[in-house]
């Protein structure tokens, strides 16, 4: 087993990524801190100034959409709101942020304190008595782990103790209705989409080591997801996927804390049933609408509602957990498609807030979330993951004295070994002077943003195993230089360039050849989405105008596109034109296009 490093050593430096985590940070900011509370204050009778009665209802200063008094999902987005923010406060240290987080924190302890017998939720008690007669309600558990989890992150990386304090109290209150249900109604426990919260009980016992968390894990451990998976069965076929994931990712958090391989097993069962047997898009999703899509038939349900991004995050940190256990690049592999065509894709650049959906049929259009009146579940979702980078990209594994980079994202690492203090800094290798960039003209790899530096600075000489992912898209031999010697002879296996060396100050130059190719869907192989790497290029066309040639040798109707430009890299990338074509098309990474038609699936 590995472990990833604490993000507060990981800084990630300018470019694509840190630009995205920047709209977001912005956006964090930008919300209205009454706003983000409203319903708590509501719940708890307090009265926001000029809110006693609303005149105008369309120019009161509130939140709307799912974030209305009206929607029984009331107050989700602000557990969101704190993970990110905490998160944030960890990695970059923000000091704005984190006192935007304190000062919530207060307030939802005073509004704790006005409910009384513990309660700090956004919906009122009673929802959890509909639960227990078997009533409908929309996802009153789903609604209260966004809480649990928020105050969770404030508490693990903000340091906010008062927090902590909060969940004490809250935690007896799921005590209470917990033992209630057993006696009464045991299902209750397993209704309203409830799958998030196994894996924060056990992460506050970790925390903790307090017995009422333990207590509380042990009695949401049993779901029927769990049952069908040991049995074999496709567990998640025309199911709800977002309320599926949590569960496993509650498996994966019961075996750190347990070492019991039952829920490792169950884990890794999901994976297969989600992943392995499934199949996917080209972007990494499988589900249409909020369901998952049957086993390897994806374009029969292509449409406007593919790939719900919630169901992106948390499969990325499923991932995440999977790839910790075992090092296997696989999943880091499916981490970064999902990076490029789910993260970026579905963020839009100018405002951070997200696409619920990612459209797919031919003739598509991304539809954005508004700032301040949608708050789809997504909207939560995405401000969390503009933030999850540092965590993702090295990782340790302190019994083979190994560093490993999984993800190539510019970035500084400072990382403590051994009692020596060794500084890792990645960046695109592309040469800039005053706003121009400058390359050697025999060497196209300057232009190409898997064209890498890393530079290695330590205290002392240090012996350590440096391994670098070798993405399963590289075509050919990468290409290495370490302190401007061209390396011959590199040791890959499973997946890594393995360089051990005696460190102090070295630089490496590394090049990961790709190619653009074309990648089929599994149920109609006629239907074909181009890419480069790990990104998929979408057609600037309103309708499949096919694509004709080879598909094995695509270069014969693609040309590559260059510009300079003065954005995130000094020239640009992945994009491409078709020739010899009946009409032919620009295409572009789907993540840059924001409000442009596209197609991403062609007739070949």
């Amino acid at each position: 087993m590995i472990r990833e490093i604490d993000k507060k050593r990981v800084n990630v430096l300018p470019g694509l990524f840190r630009e995205r985590m920047q709209v977001n940070r912005s956006y964090l900011m930008e919300l209205d801190t009454q706003c983000l509370l409203q319903n708590f204050y509501l719940e708890a009778g307090i009265v926001m100034p000029g809110l006693q009665v609303l005149e105008d209802p369309a120019s009161a200063n509130l939140h709307w959409g799912w974030e209305a008094p009206t929607c029984q999902l009331r107050g989700h987005f602000l557990g969101h709101w704190m993970a990110a923010a905490a998160s944030l406060v960890a990695s970059e240290n923000d000091q704005e942020l984190k006192a935007k987080l304190d000062h919530i924190v207060a307030e939802l302890a005073r509004c704790q304190e006005l409910n009384g017998d513990g309660w700090v939720g956004s919906i009122p008690e009673k929802f959890f008595e509909k639960l227990a007669n078997d009533a409908y309600v929309w996802s009153p558990q789903y609604v209260m782990h966004k809480t649990l989890m928020g105050l969770t992150a404030a508490y693990k990386d903000a340091g906010n103790k008062q927090a902590l304090e909060i969940l004490s109290r809250q935690a007896d209150w799921y005590l209470r209705w917990t033992d209630e249900m057993q006696k009464r109604n045991p299902r209750a426990i397993y209704h309203g989409e409830e799958g998030g919260m196994l894996e924060v009980w056990v992460e506050l016992y970790l925390l903790t080591k307090e017995e009422k968390y333990k207590i509380l894990a042990g009695r949401y451990c049993d779901p029927k997801l769990f049952r069908d998976l040991s049995d074999g069965k496709d567990a998640l076929t025309n199911c709800h996927s977002n309320a599926s994931i949590p569960w496993a990712q509650g498996a994966a958090k019961m075996y750190e804390a347990t070492g019991e391989g039952k829920w490792k097993e169950l884990t890794e069962r999901f994976w297969k049933c989600a992943v392995t047997d499934r199949g996917m898009y080209s972007t990494g999703g499988a589900n249409s609408g909020e369901f998952w899509v049957p086993p390897y038939r994806q374009g029969e349900y292509l449409g406007v509602r593919n790939q719900e991004f919630c169901t992106v995050y948390n499969m990325v940190r499923l991932a995440d957990y999977l790839y910790r256990w075992t090092k296997d690049t696989r999943y880091a592999d499916y981490i970064e498609r999902n990076l490029y065509n789910g993260f970026l894709a579905q963020q839009n650049v100018a405002t951070g807030t997200p696409a619920y959906f990612l459209p797919l049929q031919a003739g598509s259009k991304k539809k954005w979330g508004s700032k301040r009146h949608d708050f789809w579940c997504c909207h939560g979702t995405m401000v969390q993951a503009q933030t999850l980078y540092p965590s993702i990209i090295y990782y340790e594994d302190e019994a083979q004295g190994e560093l490993l980079v999984s993800q190539y994202i510019p970035s500084a690492l400072n990382w403590h070994y051994k009692g020596t203090d060794i500084r890792v800094e990645q960046t695109t290798n592309m040469k800039y002077y005053n706003d121009q960039a400058f390359f050697d003209e025999q060497d196209q790899g300057q232009m190409s943003r898997w064209l890498l530096k890393l530079e290695i600075h330590a205290e002392t000489e240090t012996p350590f195993v440096l391994s670098l992912r070798i993405p399963e898209w590289v075509k050919g031999q990468p290409v290495v230089h370490l302190d401007g010697k061209e390396l011959s002879d590199l040791t890959i296996t499973d997946g890594y360039l393995h360089l051990s060396e005696v460190w102090k100050d070295q630089q490496i130059e590394l090049y990961l050849p790709d190619e653009v190719e074309l990648v089929e869907l599994p149920d109609q192989p006629e239907m074909v989405a181009v890419m480069e790497g790990p990104v998929v290029l979408a057609g600037l066309c309103d309708s499949d105008k096919g694509l004709h040639g080879d598909r094995k040798h695509p270069e014969t109707f693609l040309r590559v596109q260059r510009e300079h430009t003065y954005e995130t890299y000094p020239w640009r990338q992945s994009t491409f034109r078709t020739y010899g074509q009946t009409e032919n098309i620009l295409f572009r990474p789907l993540y840059e296009l924001t409000d442009e038609t596209y197609t991403v699936y062609f007739t070949n």
